[in-house]
């Protein structure tokens, strides 16, 4: 993967801190810096897909204990008779 270099201010205690857990981890600063503004793209990218492409329907509201039971009971009673979980 090729790099591009950049410029950026911090915050000299955020600095300090990336500097003392480059120590402990045994790695550059650069490396946890790059994790960071790695991190970052990836929280504030916009997708192409939405995550979940199908929808399902319900009641609107949280299902109860007993309710999520009972649709799993019934899901594993028909994985069991058919002899595969849909």
């Amino acid at each position: 993967m090729s790099m591009k270099r950049t410029n950026v201010y911090a915050d000299p205690e955020d600095l300090a801190i990336i500097k003392e857990a480059a120590k402990r981890r045994g790695i550059s600063e650069a490396e946890i810096i790059r994790q960071g503004i790695h991190l970052a793209a990836m929280a504030n990218r916009v997708w192409d897909e939405p995550l979940f492409s199908r929808t399902f329907e319900g009641a609107g509201r949280t299902p109860t204990r007993a309710e999520v039971r009972d649709v799993v009971a019934d899901a594993v009673r028909r994985g069991t008779d058919s002899g595969t979980a849909e």
